[in-house]
């Protein structure tokens, strides 16, 4: 069998030298096991792009033989360009972290070393406000006393960088190889936008997003973190089954606006969640109305009023809080100053709705050790 793949794969050339793999000697090997194959190539000398261009390839040709999810490919190295001399004195030289981009199969599901809590934040709209409100969320336990990560999980399009004001930043790794998360305002974070040129699109397939978030889950230095926000892209797909089937997540707090359209596509999330068996730690309505800065006693409910809270009650699920849409909390975002991180806005309605928001997820975890601890004292007596 490994011929006749050998042979849908002879015309795949190195975008570097013009001959093929074959010709090159670079397949290590393929490996089928029922419906899923591997293949194995050496890629010395070949750039992440490069590397991209053979492995669509490969795909485009043997997707007439396999499903195109059923297909993996992996790359080994002989070189190393990880760890590079510094021109002066005997300082240890600082490495890079880098990424291991492919194919691979979904690892089991694992504890993140390190961590206490993961908790993902969601919304199925774009556009509703959730990477502002997982900044904010992650600086409001901050404040209460917690040590916080957080993981940009949208590789499409990573914004955490921006509204962390580390545009440009690059994770650096420690001597285990383990990428070292950016600090900012107090919190750890890792974003595929620190990996990228900020103008460069991402055009992936599918199965590669994978690996990447496993690594930012799995290869990163996490140790000391209670919680670890994860913020999800939108919709239902592949990023999000990733993450469920990589890690137990403690909780999900999913995000909406008042508005119909949204809260038509978060139920579709919520149902999503409630099917993997990922606990929903409640609904939060964002933009929930207008309030002017030259008028901030009146409110202006600019996306309809009361939605998220009303689907609350009737789906069954807390309602962790209603945050305003007010003009600081969108400048701090564009110039990287979260509108959490300044004290300048301590006592505002906005500040008590974020802080609110942080004590009912603190609450929900103390309740649930607490039904276990009891559980298990039950059960040893």
């Amino acid at each position: 069998m490994s011929e006749t793949i050998k042979s849908s794969i002879a015309a795949v050339k190195n975008p570097v030298t013009g001959n093929t793999l074959l010709e090159e000697s670079r397949i290590q090997d393929i490996k089928q096991d029922g419906e899923t194959l591997t293949i194995v190539y050496e890629r010395s000398g070949i750039s992440p792009e490069q590397k991209r261009v053979i492995e669509n390839q490969m795909i485009e040709a043997l997707k007439g033989q396999f499903n195109e999810d059923k297909i993996f490919i992996k790359t080994v190295s002989k070189d190393s360009t990880e760890v590079k001399s510094q021109a002066s004195g005997n300082a240890q030289p600082k490495q890079q972290a880098s990424l291991n981009v492919g194919h691979a199969q979904p690892a089991p599901k694992k504890h993140v070393p390190g961590v206490g809590k993961i908790i993902a934040v969601s919304s199925c709209k774009g556009g509703v406000g959730k990477s502002t409100l997982a900044v904010n969320l992650a600086l409001s336990l901050k404040a209460k006393g917690h040590s916080v990560g957080l993981i940009d999980a949208d590789i499409y399009g990573p914004s955490l960088p921006i509204l962390l004001g580390k545009r440009g930043a690059k994770p650096a790794a420690n001597e285990n190889k383990k990428m070292i998360p950016i600090e900012s305002h107090g919190i750890k974070f890792i974003s595929f936008g620190s990996f990228i040129e900020e103008e460069l699109p991402v055009i992936w397939r599918g199965p590669m997003l994978g690996g990447v978030l496993n690594q930012f889950l799995f290869d990163a230095d996490w140790s000391g973190t209670d919680f670890l926000i994860i913020d999800l892209p939108p919709g239902t797909g592949d990023i999000q089954l990733s993450m469920v089937q990589a890690t137990d997540i403690d909780g999900v707090v999913v995000v909406s606006t008042p508005q119909t359209v949204a809260l038509h596509d978060t139920r579709k999330g919520m149902k999503m969640f409630e099917q993997v068996k990922v606990p929903i730690l409640g609904l939060v309505e964002n933009m929930s109305y207008f309030v002017p800065e030259d008028a901030p006693e009146k409110q202006y409910y600019i996306f309809g009023k009361g939605g998220a809270q009303e689907m609350s009650k009737e789906l069954g699920v807390n309602f962790l809080g209603e945050i305003p849409l007010v003009t600081a909390v969108r400048e701090g975002a564009d110039e990287g100053q979260p509108y959490m991180a300044s004290k300048d806005h301590e006592g505002s309605e906005v500040w008590k709705a974020y802080l609110g928001m942080a004590e009912k997820v603190e609450d929900f975890f103390k309740k649930k050790d607490n039904k276990e601890k009891g559980f298990f004292s039950s059960l040893f007596k």
